[in-house]
């Protein structure tokens, strides 16, 4: 190459390069926009316009919301039979003293996840770590046709032994134990081959959710994950809640070093609602091995002197259309009349739960917020305090759990009757990238076990006043914006 060429590369270059950057900025404004919320299309296109090439490479990985649509049309074909078996099975009792606003909102989870309110259950709040594992274990070694887990990280150490010699057990009985965890979720942890290789010893049938295996030509999004936490047994009982199977200090060295606990509740279900999560778990079983199960046994039903309970399951997640959480959530915030108690480790809510929120303290009702003082996961939990101002002068009352403990619960509960438990957390990942299993409970007994519990976080935690938030330093409220910003790129 002589010095002409030389010379024609340097004029031509930066032409080049800045037609480029043009093209990308101009594409950008036609197509990210396009079916996405006004706050997440403004973060992409100032990624896209402060950093052009990064922005649109990482908008090309991580830039569609949605599983593929080989997924989606699974979850749409399992919608349907859902529909079409519980067809007449919707319970809402005429004559029981429900808030009138209550059929409504069934009404919107039945149409968004198919699910049917159902009568006559059961249920027990399980709030101890350790409990909660060998309770499920127990349960493990009580089965007798089938145990279907599906937890978003599983790993075998020390505290979960008891759970995976269960396992073991039951297939040395001649019980079909089918297993499911998230792919990424789990990969993490240390100990991961191990886990999967002992799985494969004692003869569980296990697969991997959403896994991202470029050599086996498998590749989605890769912070789309499988967040549900659930375990059924026989069509008889149903675990589902916020633990996950792995040590409460998830086993790190960086949280052994800081003393990391995680404090988690679980639910323990019976009647018919077990029905609702075995299908949840036969519908994951089915995205990830072209494999549609039939439930095996017939659900069982409770007597009517020993149930009372009404519950409702509530999937959602990137293979639906819409955000059913998030719906549910919301219209439970507005139809509130006295008191709302929300516990949820990660609170990073949309505009819309945020109106929702702080109109309900303006209207007057008590609300209050249970979150953690530290967080294990650096940029969501600046996100978070971005909000707490905001808050703060809307009237809601914040209760922050005290370090060493992360506060991993995530529960919601209205005017004392109506509850909200199970995986989902109050932020836009759990909303829109998650997929999630919540279940309604209708019962003001259930309603008080949680509220005992929320208590028991009340007398534990320090509450948060605005005066005080106002005095944090400036290098705080910057990380909090910038936070607040990379939290909108969904």
């Amino acid at each position: 190459m002589d010095v002409a060429d030389d010379w024609v590369l340097t004029l031509l270059l930066p032409g080049v390069l800045l037609t480029i950057d043009i093209v990308i900025r101009c594409i950008a404004v036609a197509v990210v926009p396009v079916n996405r919320r006004p706050s997440s299309a403004m973060a992409w296109l100032l990624a896209v316009f402060f950093i052009p090439y990064l922005g649109a490479l990482l908008f090309l990985f991580i830039g569609d919301p949605k599983l593929p649509s080989g997924r989606r049309t699974k979850q749409r074909e399992i919608n349907r039979l859902i529909l079409d078996a519980t067809r007449g099975m919707d319970l809402v009792a005429e004559d029981h003293p429900w808030p009138p606003w209550l059929p409504g909102v069934v009404q919107l989870n039945r149409n968004l996840g198919a699910m049917p309110l159902v009568g006559g259950n059961r249920a027990e709040v399980v709030d101890d770590y350790e409990t909660a594992i060998r309770a499920m274990a127990d349960e493990v070694r009580r089965a007798r046709h089938y145990v279907h887990a599906e937890f978003y990280i599983l790993a075998r150490d020390a505290t979960t032994e008891p759970f995976f010699e269960a396992l073991a057990d039951a297939v040395r009985r001649g019980v079909v134990v089918r297993v499911l965890f998230d792919h990424i979720g789990s990969l993490r942890m240390p100990g991961y081959r191990r886990t999967i290789r002992h799985l494969t010893e004692i003869g569980v049938i296990w697969h991997p959710m959403l896994p991202v295996q470029l050599h086996r030509g498998r590749y989605q999004r890769p912070d789309l994950r499988n967040h549900r936490k659930l375990l059924v047994v026989d069509a008889e009982v149903a675990w589902v809640g916020s633990q996950n199977m792995v040590d409460r200090s998830y086993n790190h060295r960086g949280n052994r070093r800081r003393g990391l606990q995680w404090q988690d509740l679980m639910v323990r279900m019976e009647g018919p609602v077990v029905s609702g999560v075995d299908a949840l778990f036969l519908t994951d079983w089915y995205s990830e091995t072209d494999e549609l199960l039939e439930q095996e046994i017939e659900p069982v039903t409770l007597p009517a002197g020993v149930a009372t309970l009404e519950c409702q399951v509530v999937p959602s997640g990137p293979g639906f259309e819409g955000e059913n959480n998030l719906r549910l959530f919301n219209t439970l915030l507005y139809s509130a009349q006295e008191r709302i108690s929300i516990v949820s480790p990660y609170f990073v809510p949309d505009e819309s739960m945020l109106f929702a929120i702080t109109t309900a303290a303006q209207r007057g009702l008590s609300v209050e917020l249970f979150v953690s003082e530290i967080g294990d996961q650096l940029l969501v939990h600046y996100a978070q305090r971005s909000y707490y101002e905001t808050l703060l002068r809307a009237g809601v009352r914040i209760f922050r759990y005290p370090a060493p403990y992360v506060l991993h619960d995530k529960h919601m509960i209205i005017d004392d009757v109506v509850s909200v438990v199970g995986s989902s957390n109050m932020d836009i990942r759990s909303f829109i990238l998650d997929l999630e299993v919540s279940v309604m409970v209708c019962g003001k007994d259930f309603a008080a076990d949680l509220r005992r519990i929320s208590g028991g976080y009340r007398e534990r935690s320090t509450e948060l006043f605005l005066k005080e938030w106002m005095q944090r330093s400036h290098r705080h409220r910057l990380l909090e914006n910038l936070a607040r910003l990379t939290s909108a790129l969904q």
